[in-house]
């Protein structure tokens, strides 16, 4: 994960929805597209682009896959943040 992919993931205001949906709860593509007024299809790109920025993570459960957030990245991404700013 390279700190310009996460920042490009966290630019988008869909994207920036869903994680505040997800730092409430772990939740499936359903409970987070009953929140969102976009597509099935949009949803899944953009759960798509915050995976592979390694902000969320995802494990089935049954039938449904469910998203979380991944809070050692935003950590980490803080820490280079600090680090850059003390430079």
């Amino acid at each position: 994960m390279s700190l310009s992919q996460t920042f490009q993931a966290l630019t988008d205001e869909n994207r920036q929805k869903i994680l505040d949906l997800l730092k409430k709860k772990e939740m499936a593509v359903s409970d987070i597209g009953a929140n969102l007024n976009i597509t099935l299809p949009t949803l899944s790109h953009h759960l798509d682009i915050l995976k592979r920025a390694g902000l969320v993570s995802s494990r089935r459960d049954g039938q449904r896959i469910l998203y979380s957030i991944n809070l050692s990245v935003f950590e980490e991404l803080t820490e280079q943040i600090i680090k850059f700013l003390k430079n």
